[in-house]
């Protein structure tokens, strides 16, 4: 079975569009390094025609893996299961206590292909992700993460 991709209608947007750019602008302008680079002449000694074959293979697999994360992509509906507006779900903001340290936080729990810690947007298949999810406001949270276990309360929930 193939993996699903969870995805907001916001990054499902993103891939479609980046998909649109690689199938004809980016894939037109490698064609023209390839026939540019043919233009040098003598094949098995032109770094520029290996290069652009390179940038060309490069292309072709990001295509597939676009393509593929599309074709497997499971919409988010943030407006989910409305009378459980304090749940933690995907597409939701949690605003969080570490009990330890009392310092708060905010973060986005979003599907894997959407994660990007530096910008707290945490996957729901990370340690963090999963001991959130169906959690709801007051609720202690233990995570367990590489320092050993951390205990979060969580504060508030948007979707």
């Amino acid at each position: 079975m193939a993996k699903e991709y969870k995805l907001t209608r916001e990054r499902m947007k993103e891939l479609t569009e980046e998909l649109h750019y690689l199938k004809t602008t980016r894939e037109k302008e490698v064609a023209e390094q390839i026939k540019e680079a043919r233009s040098f002449g003598d094949l098995s000694e032109n770094s520029e025609y290996d290069e652009a074959k390179n940038e060309q293979a490069k292309l072709y697999g990001r295509i597939a893996e676009v393509e593929n994360i599309l074709s497997h992509a499971v919409l988010i509906d943030e407006n989910t299961d409305a009378d459980v507006a304090d749940r933690v779900g995907l597409g939701c903001t949690v605003k969080v206590r570490d009990i330890e340290f009392d310092e708060i936080d905010v973060f986005a729990i979003v599907g894997s292909q959407e994660a990007n810690p530096m910008e707290k947007r945490i996957s729901d298949d990370s340690p963090f992700g999963k001991a959130m999810l169906g959690k709801h406001i007051g609720d202690i949270v233990e995570v367990d993460a590489p320092v050993g276990v951390v205990k979060f309360e969580i504060l508030d929930v948007n979707r």
